[in-house]
């Protein structure tokens, strides 16, 4: 059912991990920059420990719920979320955890370095949402509109349409769960901690800051593989 997504999953993956994807035990890469690198935007003290005690919880959390479960054995990260709606909350929740973060680091660059989108996705953005303008609005609409803690998301549908979603908790759109399924090619994380040590409670100002960080090399390289993936596929772009 959701083999789609599960083939499109591993393009969300640096391209040195493309061939292989990870299986159980899973680990935490390092940060692909300094922990300070983000600020002012994100501080320093935020990116530590939402690396190294958050996101690690999730990995640490992970394996200790696939090693519970035998026939969990072997799968990697991108199977498990294929086919999250039938598994334990403790794997789901923390395989989410652990994918959202890995793809959450590598969305961003220092503070104004991020370049612009590719000509392909800038016109997939304004046939989508009129502008680039207008779809950071639609973004931050799904952000500031999700109860409580979860994740505002940048997709492309199954149709090969641009899309704007929102998830709750760790969950993704890559989820057989998710009410919005595609392939993510940007995501911002909503959970207070990314961000309370500076925002404080004002989620939106947060929102809003978090452009000037976004690598959009990355997010159109993404783009470019899951529209290629697509159009192989038959869906149209």
């Amino acid at each position: 059912m959701n083999t789609w997504l599960a083939a499109l999953a591993v393009l969300a993956l640096p391209a040195a991990a493309q061939q292989r994807p990870a299986a159980a035990p899973f680990t935490l890469a390092p940060l692909p920059y300094p922990p300070g690198a983000l600020a002012p935007v994100i501080d320093a003290e935020t990116m530590t420990l939402h690396h190294d005690k958050h996101h690690q919880a999730y990995v640490d959390a992970l394996n200790k719920a696939v090693a519970a479960n035998p026939a969990l054995a072997g799968q990697s990260l991108e199977q498990l979320l294929a086919r999250a709606a039938s598994l334990p909350p403790a794997v789901r929740n923390n395989a989410g955890g652990h994918w959202n973060h890995s793809f959450f680091w590598r969305t961003m660059t220092r503070p104004g370095t991020g370049g612009a989108p590719s000509e392909r996705l800038a016109r997939a953005i304004d046939a989508g949402f009129g502008s680039l303008d207008g779809m950071k609005t639609a973004f931050r609409a799904a952000g500031t509109g999700r109860f409580g803690s979860g994740w505002a998301w940048l997709i492309v549908g199954r149709d090969g349409r641009l899309a704007i979603a929102s998830t709750p908790n760790q969950d993704n759109p890559l989820m057989d769960a998710a009410e919005v399924q595609g392939m993510p090619l940007l995501g911002n994380d909503l959970w207070e901690h990314a961000y309370y040590l500076t925002y404080r409670n004002r989620r939106a100002d947060y929102l809003d800051a978090w452009w000037q960080l976004v690598d959009w090399a990355e997010v159109s390289r993404r783009y470019a593989a899951a529209t290629a993936r697509s159009s192989s596929s038959g869906t149209t772009g």
